[in-house]
C-alpha cells in the first residue's frame, strides 16, 4: 500500500494540484471508484457498491496480488487499475472517490491524502486508530470540503433509523441504561501463539506497518489478527463495540460523555493477543449510562432476549438484533406507596394498585446490509449533502470506544472535557490519545 519511491513533499504538491481535479457530478453519472485494501472487510464494501450500477470500479489497491486480482474479477466488466502503492491511487484522476479498508493504524494518513487530491471518502470503521488522528480527519474533511462516509453501516438501515427515532421520541419514557454485547467463547486458543519470525517480504512488512512502530514480523499481526493489537487497532471495543455504541448513542441523542471507566483482562484464552478476552466500559453521558459487555462465552445469551443491543426506559426495553428490534413494556403503577414501617407495609396491602404497560408492543424487522450505505455514499457525492453517518458522527462514536481503551490502560475512571478534547483528571491518560509516527510517515496537511 506504499512505497519509500515517492517522497512525501512530491506527493503533497501533487495531491495539492489535484483539488483542481474535484468535479460536481450529474445525477445519472456514474461514480468511478477506487478501493484502498480490498482483503476481508474491504472485500465486503466493494460487494456493496457493486450492487449499484452507477459505481463502477476504477482501480484497486492492496498489498496482495491475489487480493486485487479477486476484486478485478468481480468488477462486472470493469478493467481496474491495480496499484500496490496507494498514493498512485490517489494521484488517479479518473477516479471520484476512494474506499480505505485497510487496518486502522492507516486510516488518517490515507484519508488526508485522499481529501487533499479531492476524492471524496468511504472510511471503514472504526475512522481512526486515536482520538487526535480522528479529529484531524474532521478538521481535514472540512478544510477540503469532501464528502465522507464512516462505515458504520447500521445508520443506512432503515428499521434501525425507525428504531432511533422510536427511542427519541420519548416511547420508552425516561431512558437511564443502554448496553451492547460483543459474545465470543475464544477459550482455549485464541490465535495462538506464533513466534515471531523473519518476514517473507520485508519489504511489505515495512509497507504494511507504515506509521507503526517497527517490531519483529508476527503472523498474527497481520491480516485479520492485527485487531487483537494495540499498535493497529483498539480491539474489539472499536472493532464490534464502535457499532453498539454508535447505535446506541444515536438512539438516546448523545454526543461525547462526560466520563469513562473500564475493567478486563486476558482471562480465559492463552495466545499472544493485547487485547482483553473479558471486558466492560462504563460511559456517563450526564442522564445516562452507555455500556459495553465483552464476554468469552458463547452457551448462554446476554440477556433474556439474546439481543446484541438493549436500550432500557421506564415504560419499556427496546432489544436489538442483527436483523429486528421489538420492545418490551413495562408494567409501572401510577404511584409505588413506600413501605417503611410495618403500619406502611400493611396500608400497602390495602392499597395494592395493579400494574398496567403505558405503551404497546413494538417493533420492525429488515436488512443492515452494507449495500444500503454505499448507495447512500453514492447519492450524497452526487448531491454533496452529508452522509448518513458523516465525518464527525463517525469520530464522536470512534472517540467513545477509544476513551474506553485509554481508561482500561490507566485503570481509572476518567472526565473528559468534550470542548477541549482532553481528560481532566489523568494527566498520564492524555498521553495515549495520539502517538508519535514512525519516520518519514506524517499526518499531511
Amino acid at each position: 500500500m506504499t512505497t519509500p519511491k515517492i517522497s512525501r513533499r512530491s506527493f503533497a504538491a501533487t495531491a495539492m494540484t489535484a483539488l483542481s481535479y474535484s468535479r460536481v457530478m450529474g445525477a445519472n453519472e456514474k461514480l468511478r471508484m477506487g478501493y484502498i485494501g480490498v482483503g476481508n472487510r474491504g472485500d465486503q464494501v466493494h460487494d456493496g457498491f457493486l450492487e449499484h450500477g452507477d459505481a463502477v470500479t476504477a482501480a484497486v489497491c492492496d498489498l496482495r496480488d491475489e487480493y486485487m486480482d479477486f476484486a478485478i474479477k468481480k468488477s462486472r466488466g470493469a478493467t481496474p487499475r491495480k496499484y500496490t502503492d496507494y498514493r498512485k491511487l490517489i494521484e488517479d484522476k479518473e477516479i471520484d472517490a476512494v474506499a480505505i479498508a485497510t487496518p486502522d493504524h492507516w486510516h488518517a494518513i490515507m484519508f488526508g491524502e485522499a481529501c487533499l487530491a479531492g476524492k471524496d471518502v468511504y472510511c471503514e470503521k472504526p475512522l481512526s486508530l486515536t482520538q487526535k488522528e480522528g479529529r484531524y480527519m474532521v478538521n481535514m474533511a472540512e478544510k477540503t470540503k469532501r464528502v465522507v462516509q464512516v462505515g458504520i453501516h447500521r445508520r443506512s438501515a432503515k428499521f434501525l433509523q425507525e428504531a432511533a427515532e422510536y427511542v427519541r421520541s420519548g416511547k420508552l419514557g425516561k431512558v437511564t441504561v443502554a448496553r451492547g454485547f460483543h459474545i465470543q467463547n475464544e477459550w482455549p486458543n485464541g490465535i495462538g501463539n506464533a513466534p515471531d519470525t523473519a518476514p517473507a517480504n520485508a519489504k511489505e512488512w515495512d509497507a504494511w506497518l507504515g506509521p507503526a512502530p517497527m517490531v519483529p514480523y508476527n503472523k498474527n499481526r497481520t491480516y485479520y489478527d492485527f485487531r487483537w493489537f494495540y499498535n493497529y487497532s483498539g480491539g474489539q471495543l472499536t472493532n464490534f463495540g464502535v457499532h453498539y455504541i454508535d447505535m446506541l448513542r444515536w438512539a438516546l441523542g448523545k454526543d461525547s460523555p462526560k466520563s469513562v471507566a473500564a475493567i478486563g483482562g486476558k482471562y480465559a484464552v492463552q495466545d499472544n493477543r493485547e487485547i482483553p478476552d473479558t471486558l466492560e466500559v462504563i460511559w456517563d453521558y450526564g442522564d445516562a449510562l452507555i455500556i459495553f459487555c465483552q464476554y468469552n462465552a458463547n452457551a448462554a445469551p446476554s440477556n433474556l432476549q439474546g439481543s446484541e443491543m438493549e436500550i432500557r426506559g421506564t415504560l419499556g426495553t427496546m432489544y436489538l438484533h442483527g436483523n429486528r428490534w421489538e420492545v418490551v413494556p413495562e408494567k409501572v403503577t401510577d404511584n409505588i406507596f413506600p413501605a417503611r414501617t410495618p403500619l406502611d407495609r400493611t396500608a400497602e396491602k390495602a392499597y395494592n394498585p395493579s400494574k398496567k404497560t403505558r405503551i404497546e408492543p413494538a417493533g420492525s424487522k429488515g436488512s443492515a446490509d452494507t449495500a444500503f450505505h454505499a448507495r447512500n455514499f453514492i447519492d450524497c457525492v452526487k448531491s454533496r449533502a452529508k452522509c448518513n453517518c458523516d465525518v464527525e458522527t463517525g469520530y464522536l462514536s470512534t472517540s467513545a470506544t477509544q476513551l474506553g481503551n485509554i481508561a482500561l490502560k490507566v485503570r481509572a475512571q476518567l472526565d473528559w472535557d468534550a470542548k477541549a478534547e482532553r481528560f481532566t483528571n489523568n494527566d498520564k491518560a492524555n498521553q495515549y490519545l495520539g502517538y508519535e509516527y514512525r519516520k518519514p510517515y506524517k499526518l499531511p496537511s
